[in-house]
């Protein structure tokens, strides 16, 4: 193995323990709302049960399926571009990033139902709630918004990737941006699996 090949593979693992390390931390993050998502739903049961009828499940489902599609596409674009297949890998890539953004649409509407209802933290209509249920949604607007913003990232992230395989700097030789990319957006995914059934489902 020569230098330079030697070098490149210690880059490689460092990133790649690099990004694993972050998406640890990211799970804790979310492990810890969860935690606190569980304490009090055990508390406050009944008004959970109340306030997650306002939820739309259809919706949820919807994002559900739609997530999990986008982590099949951004995998078979990794696939592609081991295999020298650039154009196909960014429209793979592109692909996804329509996904992102109709999963981004449906959460659009579903916070604007909410908001339209005045079932937001702060609002008048919140304030005359029962704790549990004021505790429920600002859970709900935390954990989605949260988890919102990580798709908003990772959709930049995978923007840049779909660019730098148009310029070559990612090809069959060098992909770890192209495979850190995926791992984010398979975490997305991931969190949100964890997510629906918590706030839609378990009524």
């Amino acid at each position: 193995m020569s230098t330079t090949e030697h070098s490149d593979f210690i880059d490689s693992d460092t990133g790649k323990l690099g990004m694993w390390l972050f998406l640890f931390t990211e799970l804790f993050l979310f492990g810890g709302l969860f935690i606190v998502y569980a304490v009090m739903r055990s508390k406050y049961s009944a008004d959970f049960h109340h306030a997650a009828l306002e939820l739309n499940a259809f919706i949820g489902a919807t994002n559900t399926v739609v997530l999990l599609v986008s982590s099949m596409t951004v995998a078979m674009s990794l696939t592609a571009i081991q295999r020298k297949q650039s154009n196909r890998a960014m429209g793979l890539i592109f692909i996804t990033l329509i996904l992102a953004g109709v999963f981004m649409v449906n959460k659009y509407f579903e916070w604007g139902h909410k908001i339209g209802l005045h079932l937001y933290p702060g609002s008048d209509v919140m304030k005359t709630l029962p704790h549990g249920e004021i505790m429920f949604f600002g859970l709900y607007f935390m954990m989605t918004g949260l988890h919102a913003l990580h798709v908003i990232i990772g959709g930049i992230l995978l923007t840049i990737v779909m660019f730098k395989i148009k310029s070559g700097r990612i090809n069959q030789e060098h992909y770890l941006l192209h495979e850190n990319g995926a791992l984010y957006w398979h975490l997305v995914d991931l969190i949100w699996i964890f997510l629906f059934p918590l706030l839609y489902l378990i009524t």
